[in-house]
């Protein structure tokens, strides 16, 4: 199965501030706030939900195709996706804009203070998504959090193809209207949020779980350190426990390696539920490590863990799956 993977591409600029924001604000001048932090720490990082997915699918061996907008800065960083087995060709790069940036200084307290530039997103309505899905035999989308007309067009593209994809509308849901909403959820295989997400996009919409599972195929709702909710029509819910992590270093884009995980399996022909549990293996690497990309999929650890926690059967079934990872280990 060809997936391809479509949303955000950013680079992460994060800085730390050994004090506390607020013991620099004067209440009564907070009409006119002028304020300088002097940050003793900067990581600048690869991000955005595009490019994560689609690095954990390669690193599966799967191959995605990276279906984004992103600026001329983009070179080593599209470089690098591709070294670990991403395929950037429908990436549209940018004449005149950067890529996207998320800016976030963080205080000794863990407030934030943070600014979204969506630059070379804004273009990603420009590309032509069901050209590059003929011409790669893609036989699934996901459609992660983008651009808002590009998230409209690409789902009417697969529509209107007969395309099967997955909605994935996360950080874009508290700005999207409720007809945007029922627009990009309805007809999907696989929805995909987290329990508030869930809860905003009921409450977005008007519709009850029941109205969400007629419209899609399977609903997976991530649930942190609980693990993950599947939901389908006329069917108990079932939940999936979390592989614990003993000491996790970084939350960033766990949910991101979660869809990698679980697209894969699916991609090699496995349920929602093993999709899921392989979904929370990769999820655990991602937060035993710093960066929402700095980690490495381990075949042996992924079965290990598995076996572990969901039984034997089910590193018995992923086994024959990841062993086409290779010898990506």
């Amino acid at each position: 199965m060809r997936i391809a993977v479509t949303g955000s591409i950013a680079t992460d600029h994060l800085t730390h501030f050994p004090g506390r924001f607020t013991d620099q604000l004067v209440p009564e001048e907070l009409d006119h706030v002028s304020l300088s932090f002097l940050a003793d720490e900067l990581h600048v990082r690869h991000g955005g939900v595009a490019a994560n997915i689609a690095f954990g699918l390669g690193q599966l061996g799967l191959a995605p195709l990276l279906v984004a907008a992103a600026g001329a800065d983009f070179a080593d960083y599209g470089a690098r996706l591709a070294g670990h087995g991403v395929d950037i060709g429908p990436v549209h790069v940018s004449a005149t804009r950067h890529t996207a940036r998320f800016m976030c200084t963080t205080d000794e307290a863990g407030n934030q203070i943070a600014t979204f530039y969506a630059g070379a997103m804004s273009e990603a309505a420009v590309i032509d998504l069901r050209a590059v899905a003929s011409a790669a035999a893609v036989d699934l989308v996901l459609i992660g959090a983008n651009d808002p007309e590009a998230m409209i067009r690409y789902t009417k593209d697969c529509r209107a193809a007969g395309l099967p994809f997955a909605a994935d509308p996360s950080q874009q849901l508290a700005r999207l209207t409720a007809e945007a909403v029922q627009e990009l959820v309805t007809g999907a295989e696989y929805l995909f949020t987290n329990e508030y997400e869930s809860t905003l996009l009921l409450h977005k919409t008007g519709w009850s779980a029941a109205d969400v599972l007629a419209r899609v195929g399977v609903w997976v709702t991530t649930l942190g350190e609980k693990g993950c909710r599947i939901r389908r029509q006329g069917e108990p819910p079932a939940e999936i426990r979390a592989v614990p992590v003993v000491r996790p270093a970084d939350p960033t884009g766990v949910g991101d390696g979660f869809r990698a995980g679980f697209l894969a399996a699916v991609a090699w022909g496995a349920g929602p539920l093993r999709a899921a549990q392989l979904g929370c293996a990769v999820a655990a690497a991602v937060l035993r490590s710093v960066g929402s990309q700095e980690y490495r999929v381990r075949v042996d650890d992924l079965l290990a863990q598995c076996g572990d926690v969901y039984g034997p059967g089910c590193a018995e079934e992923l086994a024959a799956c990841l062993g086409r990872v290779g010898g990506r280990t």
